[in-house]
């Protein structure tokens, strides 16, 4: 890939807004996995999520806009915004400016309100602007408003893999010619209120879904719930949030003499095609998404100097990852530091990948790597340094990034710092 210059970033999450608080706790060791706020206190098991706390939408959108969006695309727009400040682009040219985005359920919570509303009031009760809220390209389209851009405006649902499927067909498209600027990335849930607080007796039905089909398993305390990489791992904590890009070809920012955080020199993508949810236990199709974002980069594997995993802390799923980095990183002489952001913050779905990154990013420019947070006893079979406990001082200037999302949808991103 030729010359895709990073310039902005955004983070909505639930440890705070912001892309350097954002990852600053993450540094700090903070944990955003907390009780659910639907939790019924007289039920045995523990229920641990993730939510976005204290999001005013007010705080980056008109009245208007918030009325006609669903939370998720409420969380987009200020992610974005942040990029776009952070990137200091000023005039644009609507022609060449664009949106990739990327999002598992859209506005799920949108439709899901508007059945709870119908079932308890009746019809007069469902929102009138539900149809709109709830179209997951809704998120893309309220930034091209946003900011009167014609260019691309694309959206990718892949599932967990989304936003580095987003930021990887954003940088081939610049490089390509098609574009000059693109703001790519991805947003998942908004299941709770702005304030993560339950609205007037409504209960997302997605509450339970984790629960029944397995992914979550009862744990007694929040440090338990997510490991990953742990030979005590049993699940994931359901998390949310949005993370988003300012992508730009190489020249235009060097031009206007942007600061620029990164590159992004490869992606990789292609399809397991085992299960709806249990990845191919090999890991064989992991490692070829993850061989060809560094084929598609010119780097031979042994350049990467730390890797942002995907690990979810499912038996299966963590598995099959350590097997894909075992093939491709784990004959160095010296192992590949490796961490997963999961054990911080709970698994935020499509903006997981593009959260990952940005740390990473920041990291470069500090000289340290993330930790994963809550785990203690790293599975034996990785043949690459989990790092644990505390960040590493280390300088990075190749780094990985993995998504592997239900359906098989298999992601890996190489960025570099210059």
């Amino acid at each position: 890939m030729h010359d895709v210059a990073i310039t902005g970033t955004g983070v909505v999450s639930a440890l705070g807004v912001g892309s350097r608080t954002f990852h600053n706790q993450l540094m700090a060791g903070a944990s955003a996995i907390r009780e659910a706020p639907w939790h019924r206190k007289e039920s045995r098991e523990p229920s641990w999520w993730a939510i976005v706390r204290d999001f005013r939408p007010s705080d980056w959108m008109s009245d208007r806009v918030v009325d006609g969006t669903d939370l998720f695309a409420q969380f987009a727009l200020a992610a974005a915004k942040q990029a776009m400040d952070e990137a200091g682009l000023g005039a644009l040219d609507p022609l060449r400016t664009g949106v990739v985005h990327g999002t598992s359920i859209g506005g799920a919570r949108a439709l899901m309100k508007a059945q709870y509303a119908l079932d308890t009031e009746g019809p007069q009760a469902v929102p009138r602007k539900t149809e709109i809220q709830i179209y997951p390209n809704m998120a893309a389209s309220q930034i091209a408003m946003a900011y009167g851009l014609h260019g691309p405006s694309l959206t990718v649902t892949t599932a967990c893999a989304s936003s580095l499927d987003a930021i990887g067909t954003a940088a081939h498209m610049i490089s390509s010619g098609r574009a000059d600027v693109i703001i790519a990335g991805g947003t998942e849930g908004g299941l709770a209120g702005a304030d993560g607080r339950p609205e007037n007796g409504f209960v997302p039905a997605l509450y339970y879904t984790s629960t029944l089909y397995g992914m979550v398993a009862p744990r007694d305390e929040p440090r338990l719930a997510m490991m990953p990489f742990d030979l005590k791992r049993k699940g994931i904590v359901v998390g949310e949030g949005s993370a988003m890009l300012v992508l730009e070809r190489g020249e235009h920012a060097r031009a206007r003499g942007a600061p620029i955080l990164g590159y992004v020199r490869g992606y990789g993508s292609l399809a397991d095609a085992y299960h709806p949810s249990s990845p191919d236990p090999s890991g064989i199709w992991e490692a070829r998404a993850m061989e060809l974002a560094l084929a598609d980069a010119g780097i031979p594997a042994e350049d990467v100097d730390a890797l942002i995993a995907h690990a979810t802390g499912t038996p299966k799923g963590d598995e099959a990852e350590i097997l894909a980095i075992n093939k491709v990183h784990g004959d160095r002489k010296q192992p590949l530091p490796v961490a997963s952001i999961k054990g911080h913050l709970g698994h935020s779905g499509a903006s997981s990948g593009c959260m990952g990154l940005i740390t990473g990013l920041i990291g470069m420019d500090e000289g340290r790597f993330v930790y994963t947070g809550n785990t203690d006893e790293p599975d034996r079979e990785a043949r690459f340094d989990i790092v644990i406990r505390a960040p590493r001082a280390t300088k990075v200037r190749t780094l990985q990034a993995n998504s592997f999302g239900f359906g098989g949808q298999n992601a890996s991103v190489v960025v570099t710092r210059d």
